[in-house]
């Protein structure tokens, strides 16, 4: 079954490849949508202290009736955070918030503060290895399992191999058809990261693709299943984020294989519109 497979991080720790993502959940609707993700079989569950629902995600953890230790939870450090002292008190405050012993993954949502990404040059080099360090003193203090990071490139992520002990076990990123960071990558399986593909169904833009259309219509799926399978058979853990417990369940419905020529054409998709969406900066957009 999908939803039991995992991969053993670079820190040896074991992560459950599919997951429920959160952001844009409400913190009153995250504790119902973990129980029911729960329920369907998901064991790995992705918040964020920007997300402004980590309350709501812990309650569902806790009450979930499943085992804490069999609920893999990732939470990200905000991407404002680029101190040594902000970072280690805002780990605290995650705990709290979530009512939880300690985060599975703790990660570094973006290497800039969001309203400088796509507007400025700097990667905030140093910023970013005060952060990972403060990460790196909460794994030692058994706060955190493992750490990683979010929407890094390849120099942010050389910042951190070349000058820390700790090599990320995770870079998430925006991965879809119509958008794959294949030198990214590269890069990453280089340097045993596993890497994470938030928004697999491109925020629903994948939806109104023809090319993409016309294949799910191929393999008798849905557009969503075949956009997480794409990002499946290209190593990645997925994210796919819904409240709803049938799309839940349909998502990690995705037992079927994608031919090599068809992945190569899908490889070949132009980028997506993100209509609305589109303001955010993940998709191009500006604070």
């Amino acid at each position: 079954m999908i939803l039991d497979e995992t991969i053993t991080l670079n820190s040896g720790v074991k992560i459950p490849k599919f997951a429920l993502g959160t952001w844009m959940i409400d913190d009153d609707q995250a504790a119902e949508a973990v129980r029911n993700a729960v329920k369907i079989g998901y064991r790995h569950i992705d918040t964020a202290q920007a997300y402004g629902n980590e309350r709501g995600v812990g309650e569902g953890v806790r009450t979930a009736g499943v085992d804490r230790d069999k609920i893999f939870v990732t939470s990200k450090v905000a991407a404002e955070h680029k101190d040594y002292d902000v970072t280690k008190k805002s780990i605290d405050e995650t705990l709290e918030k979530m009512g939880l012993d300690y985060i599975d993954m703790m990660i570094i949502h973006s290497p800039q503060p969001w309203k400088e990404v796509n507007q400025s040059d700097n990667r905030y080099l140093e910023g970013n290895l005060a952060a990972w360090r403060a990460m790196e003193d909460a794994v030692n203090e058994g706060k955190i399992r493992t750490i990683g990071v979010s929407n890094f490139e390849k120099a942010d992520l050389e910042n951190i191999i070349k000058n820390s002990d700790t090599v990320p076990a995770v870079d998430q990123v925006l991965a879809h058809i119509g958008h794959t960071p294949f030198n990214l990558l590269s890069f990453t399986h280089e340097h045993d990261i596993a890497v994470e593909a938030y928004s697999p169904v491109a925020h629903g833009a994948a939806l109104d693709n023809p090319v993409i259309e016309k294949m799910a219509k191929k393999y008798h799926v849905s557009v969503p299943q075949l956009c997480i399978r794409y990002d499946w058979q290209l190593g990645m853990i997925v994210l796919p984020k819904t409240t709803n417990p049938q799309h839940m369940k349909e998502n990690a419905e995705i037992d079927f294989e994608i031919s090599e020529a068809d992945m190569d054409l899908l490889r070949r998709v132009k980028p997506l519109d993100y209509g609305d969406f589109d303001v955010f900066p993940v998709y191009g957009g500006k604070m």
